[in-house]
């Protein structure tokens, strides 16, 4: 692989994500520690104080994709080689135009300020959902998959993807990763919830639970984002990073029940079965609430649940040496054991 850059840019840097990337870089002898400056955007004061206490190595900036002098300051006197680590996203907004608002004209202002400054790797964290649903549960996604989004994230994804390769035509060293659902540390209250519902014995399985999905716990997730800054390839690529397989969501209730009763939760055993039709009425709802320019995150989640999303790993394999670590077991006891040292009540 390629030596560090001098100077590493990471955009969403206190998100779930972000989090464990900028931990990641820092990491005392950790496998991805680096020396050099780390710019960090962050949102907010609190963000920007929670990260720079993790290393001196990190500078952050309060600002936002979409106002040109915070975008003026992420840069500013930098010296040698840059990379960027593009995780800044919305997938739940508060309003349905965040979606294009973040996604699509956050990641364009990036991409034209890394241009200007000649950025040696620009690394787009993209999604399944430019992509829509498996056509079964044997299907998978692959890297030569056709675009289908999946209402409004899809689409503002799969445009933000396409502005990407517009700005490698114009000359930027680009690739993205495309991860699934993921878990593990630092995680958002929605994933907290679904601890909690799977405790309680209320988490809705659909149509028996057979739908395939692939999920990639937060480490394998960073490692297969540190491999695409890293490892020499042409522009333009992009890898689907996940676990080593798909789980059925059966499984994947089943393995997280078992988790909190190893980490010492008592768990009820989980008996919401939910027919089908009532995520395809979801959906429908979803559909049509989005088309009048809303989003209501409970029926867009609900309209998924019935649905098959699962991708092929093997190109980041082959083309990055991508070995995913840990899998869903150990990554759900570990995630657990995170709440549990935040206080948070599972």
């Amino acid at each position: 692989m390629r030596s560090t850059p001098d100077n590493t840019i990471v955009t969403g840097a206190a998100g779930w994500l972000g989090t464990a990337v900028t931990h990641a870089l820092v990491e005392p002898g950790g496998e991805w520690e680096r020396g050099g400056t780390i710019r960090a955007l962050v949102r907010s004061g609190v963000e920007a104080d929670r990260l720079a206490r993790l290393s001196p190595s990190i500078e952050p900036v309060v600002g936002d994709l979409l106002e040109l002098e915070s975008l003026d300051r992420l840069f500013a006197g930098l010296v040698g080689e840059i990379d960027v680590l593009h995780i800044a996203g919305v997938i739940h907004p508060v309003k349905f135009d965040d979606f294009y608002a973040f996604n699509l004209h956050g990641t364009k202002a990036i991409l034209a300020k890394s241009g200007q400054h000649a950025v040696r790797r620009f690394v787009h964290v993209s999604s399944n959902s430019p992509f829509g649903t498996n056509s079964g549960p044997d299907d998978r996604f692959r890297n030569e998959e056709p675009y289908h989004p999946y209402y409004g994230y899809g689409d503002s994804k799969m445009q933000a993807e396409l502005a990407v390769f517009e700005a490698i035509d114009a000359g930027l060293e680009a690739v993205l990763v495309r991860p699934p659902w993921f878990y593990g540390p630092h995680q958002p209250p929605r994933q907290t919830k679904f601890f909690k519902m799977v405790r309680t014995g209320r988490f809705p399985v659909f149509a028996g639970g057979h739908q395939s999905r692939s999920m990639v716990y937060v480490d394998n997730l960073v490692q297969g984002l540190m491999r695409a800054e890293l490892t020499p390839t042409a522009a333009g690529l992009g890898w689907w990073i996940a676990d080593e397989r798909p789980y059925s969501i059966t499984e994947i209730v089943e393995t997280v029940g078992r988790a909190l009763a190893d980490e010492g939760f008592e768990v009820s055993p989980n008996r919401l079965r939910v027919p089908d039709i009532v995520a395809r009425v979801a959906e429908f709802t979803d559909k049509t609430i989005q088309r009048s320019g809303r989003y209501h995150q409970q029926i867009h989640v609900l309209g998924e649940m019935n649905k098959h999303i699962a991708c092929d790993i093997s190109a980041a394999r082959r083309d990055l040496g991508y070995r995913p670590q840990v899998a869903l077991y150990e990554g759900m006891r570990r995630s657990i054991r995170w709440c549990v040292d935040q206080g948070l009540d599972l």
